[in-house]
């Protein structure tokens, strides 16, 4: 790291006398040891009760980390915990981005550092966090026949590559080098995954050959099992999480003498698309985090604040329901909300763990919400249509996966003309993970895999060899358990009444802002679905917003060329966060694509989700 931006923002951080975070002590110019005792963490070999509170950088505009970082001090956190996405830094096979937005990894441990605040890193190379693919790079799925997270060597030399670049950035902030890095995790929850400790070995081999000489940790759930499975002699012992003593007896039995930490303490949890919104029990939470506090454990909420999975990057999981897709907003009920406001969750933690401080100690006070606004009903109109901005096609003897063209995210249409069965039952073997299906340029239907819909009837057509057109759509790559291989699109093959239908066109639509910047609008009646949809709206000021998608059906929004997610009228979600930074004064420009809808629609904006 000799950039001089780098250098500027290490000498600042190396220089600067922090104020106290009211539990912890203060990070100094003269620098600490952090070092593990047979059951407890000693910061200048005093027992340090670590309480912290996780925050992704990747899911917060980095213009809010100040903010949200001040909001978990203000709670009672002296530590902030941060996974890092693979995916998000690598954004294509060896091209790596650690600098820009919320990518600039430095700027955010140089923030929690300022604020006061020790770090934990937990960087990959998976972290599940229902995130696309667990932070795998989907690269790697162009590869016929590769394993994940085990000893696969075209995963393996990815990955070690990775660590490399990341350890570069993470070195100069290591506590090792008076900077506010506590731990680094291995692996996560590996004991749910796999059983390869050869594989965690080897992680932790390429992290200290990269010269990351600060404790490292593993994270699992307290089973026997996952524990044995998961964890390393000589690691921390994260519990997912440690919520009675029992826990903590039982990875001291699996991993002894070294210290136990619930690596992550729930205040909230996820939701699915179709399902209601997730809203965890406060009572139960408070009764968990009392036990840790009177005990004196260390814990790491998860999440303090869980922000938002822009563009393409929400997750799945695949547990009794199958495919269940994660929803664009993270706000995961947790105690700061989406948009960085305290909720009632925030102030029970903040005064209970506020009750711990010394006699005539007080907690920071808890920082000015950011502004947000409404905005007038505002009316979009149809532009233009994937129709109408075709790529050149790729001929292919049967439809493959988005990978196999080297495409990661978006959308793919495959075409054929049906020749001998050209009506009847039409089986995709297996769609990943939504599509809209039309016959002569007719819509007839779609495929659900949430649902477990993969055929459909065609009706008979009208021309002699119909053209079948299948647009589908890749939702969020699974991100835990066994089934995380989860290429996109057609991944085996059509049938049409039991007939393999061959030879195909395919055209990509990977939704880039290049392309999305270059879509040119039409002259003629827009009628059939794959719609782009186009207003203006004029504003006075900014302020951060969530704009209501009521009107609309499924896709995507961008605002000013950002990508604010997917919306779905299945719900629970129906409005999108759009932070303050991403719009300006005068006109910005709203696009809609929608998979569905042809008629003009109108979108809002709101205050609050």
């Amino acid at each position: 790291m000799k950039d001089r931006q780098t250098i500027c923002r290490l000498a600042l951080l190396l220089t600067l006398v922090l104020i106290t975070s009211g539990i912890s002590g203060q990070i100094s110019k003269t620098g600490h040891t952090f070092t593990l005792g047979k059951d407890q963490f000693l910061l200048d070999g005093q027992p340090m009760q670590i309480i912290s509170g996780e925050i992704h950088p990747g899911r917060v505009p980095a213009e809010y980390w100040h903010h949200r970082i001040k909001m978990a001090k203000a709670m009672g956190c002296n530590t902030i915990s941060a996974y890092l996405f693979w995916n998000h830094h690598e954004i294509d096979e060896g091209i790596y981005d650690f600098r820009t937005g919320n990518r600039d990894i430095a700027r955010f441990i140089t923030t929690a550092a300022e604020e006061g605040m020790w770090v934990i890193i937990r960087p990959g190379p998976y972290v599940c966090a229902e995130w696309e693919f667990g932070g795998i790079p989907p690269y790697l799925l162009r590869t016929p026949g590769i394993k994940v997270r085990c000893m696969d060597p075209v995963y393996m030399k990815a990955a070690e590559r990775y660590i490399s670049r990341l350890a570069d950035v993470l070195r100069p902030f290591l506590v090792t080098n008076g900077g506010p890095i506590l731990m680094i995790q291995i692996e996560n929850e590996y004991g749910s995954y796999g059983n390869d400790r050869n594989y965690l070995f080897a992680l932790k081999g390429i992290w200290e050959r990269s010269g990351i000489d600060v404790p490292y940790f593993t994270g699992d759930g307290p089973t026997a099992y996952m524990l044995e499975a998961g964890t390393l002699p000589g690691c921390v012992v994260g519990l997912d999480s440690g919520s009675s003593e029992k826990d903590f007896e039982l990875a001291r039995k699996m991993n002894p003498g070294v210290p136990v930490f619930s690596s992550e303490t729930y205040p909230g949890w996820l939701t699915h698309w179709g399902e209601n919104w997730a809203k965890p029990d406060t009572a139960d939470l408070l009764r968990e985090v009392k036990f840790l506090m009177d005990n004196r454990k260390s814990f790491n909420f998860y999440v303090i604040h869980g922000g938002t999975n822009f563009g393409f990057t929400a997750g799945a999981n695949s547990g009794g329901k199958g495919y269940e897709p994660d929803l664009t907003s993270y706000d995961y009920d947790a105690p700061i909300n989406e948009q960085g406001r305290a909720t009632p969750k925030f102030f029970a933690l903040r005064k209970l763990i506020g009750s711990y401080l010394p006699k005539k100690a007080k907690l920071p006070p808890i920082p000015d919400p950011i502004p947000s606004m409404t905005f007038p009903e505002t009316e979009l109109i149809p532009f233009t249509s994937i129709w109408d901005n075709l790529p050149e096609p790729v001929k292919s003897i049967q439809p493959e996966s988005f990978e196999s063209y080297g495409q990661d995210y978006g959308f793919m249409l495959y075409s054929t003309r049906l020749t001998g069965h050209k009506r009847g039952r039409l089986t995709v073997i297996d769609i990943h993970d939504y599509a809209t299906v039309f016959i002569d340029g007719k819509y007839i239907g779609t495929l659900d895999r949430r649902l477990g819909i993969n055929s459909i009837e065609l009706p008979p057509a009208d021309s002699d060899y119909p053209l079948l057109e299948i647009f589908t759509e890749g939702m969020g790559r699974i991100n835990f358990a066994h089934a995380m291989i989860d290429r996109k699109g057609i991944t085996d093959r059509v049938i049409l009444n039991g007939m393999t239908l061959i030879n195909w066109e395919v055209c990509g639509f990977p939704m880039s802002d290049g392309y999305i910047e270059s879509l040119e609008a039409t002259d003629c009646e827009l009628t059939k679905p794959g719609i782009f949809f186009r207003g203006t709206l004029e504003l006075d000021q900014t302020a951060d917003t969530f704009i209501d998608m009521t009107n609309f059906v499924k896709g995507f929004v961008w605002v000013n060329g950002h990508n604010l997610g997917r919306y779905w009228e299945i719900g629970p979600q129906t409005r999108l966060f759009c932070p303050a930074s991403w719009l300006r004064k005068g006109e910005n420009e709203i696009i809609v694509f929608d998979l569905h809808k042809v008629t003009p629609g109108s979108v809002r904006g709101f205050e609050s989700m």
